[in-house]
């Protein structure tokens, strides 16, 4: 039954090569899509009796698929290996569904790949370390999933990536100092995991930062007085980890702080920049030396 439904489909996907010139790896990759996610139980599935540029959730440019939004679309079941047949994909969004099983390192071989949205899923696994070879990347969110091992420090190659977001999964050991060379991002998020040991110094680097989440860890040390350098930090959360000393955050430009989450209730940070009308702070004890209550 299975392989009679299959060649159904690529019987229609090769009547459509003719009117949208998408080559047949890229339907082939596009058929293996929708069967390995259970195609016909999706909210908005595909007809292939149709032009593929008039599938739901696809962008077709020129002769090639440059866009797969699938967002909340109820797919379930793993994501095949053919996925690098569509190689001049810019846009892959998968978010809010049910898949399982591994992330296939053949999307790490999309080398146009510009957005990756895989968040709220059920992945598994490590990541691969070969996602540094996703060089075009401006945008990867990877959150709610249940991956596995440490960050891949190939991921510091990804230099034109603006956002980064992996909380909310089981990935443990240290925040590789290669995520430093990330000088274009603005939202870094590692949220919930179990990572371990300092920050690294070399994240003074990343100028541009605007939102940095690390709380819920078991990171541990001193915060790098290389923060100072932070001046475009808008919103910090650092609350439930390990760190001996806050004392270099005394230093920051906070003039643009909106959040900041610290709950050590015994920490004493000593700030005259934050406007605190517009800033959320945790449960933290800040002193002022021009208190007159302080002592």
């Amino acid at each position: 039954m299975k392989k009679t439904l299959l060649l159904s489909l690529l019987m229609f996907c090769s009547a459509l090569f003719v009117t949208a010139k998408v080559s047949k790896g890229e339907m082939e990759a596009l058929s293996d899509l929708y069967e390995s996610t259970n195609g016909k139980e999706w909210v908005r599935t595909w007809d292939f009796s149709t032009p593929v540029q008039t599938w739901y959730g696809v962008k077709v440019e020129g002769d090639h698929i440059v866009e797969i939004n699938l967002f909340r679309n109820n797919l379930k079941g793993t994501l095949p290996v053919s996925m690098d047949k569509l190689s001049h994909l810019k846009v892959l969004n998968l978010a809010f569904n049910g898949l399982t099983g591994e992330l296939p390192e053949s999307i790490t071989r999309m080398e146009k790949l510009e957005v990756l949205k895989i968040e709220m899923n059920r992945f598994k696994g490590e990541l691969p370390e070969t996602l540094g070879n996703l060089s075009q990347l401006k945008e990867l969110t990877a959150f709610n999933n249940f991956f596995t091992g440490s960050i891949p420090s190939s991921m510091g190659q990804l230099t034109r990536l603006r956002v980064l977001n992996l909380s909310s999964n089981s990935l443990r050991g240290a925040i590789p100092e290669e995520l430093g060379k990330l000088t274009n991002l603005e939202s870094l998020g590692l949220f919930e995991n179990t990572l371990e040991g300092s920050i690294p110094r070399q994240f003074g680097q990343l100028v541009e930062l605007k939102e940095l989440i690390l709380a819920n860890n078991q990171l541990d040390g001193a915060i790098p007085s290389e923060f100072s350098q932070l001046a475009s930090l808008e919103i910090l959360q650092i609350q439930n980890n390990k760190f001996n000393s806050l004392k270099n955050l005394e230093g920051m430009n906070t003039k643009q702080f909106l959040v900041f989450d610290y709950d050590k209730e015994e920490a004493k940070l000593n700030f005259k920049e934050i406007d605190f009308k517009k800033t959320r702070v945790a449960d933290t004890k800040f002193e002022d030396e021009d208190d007159p209550d302080h002592e």
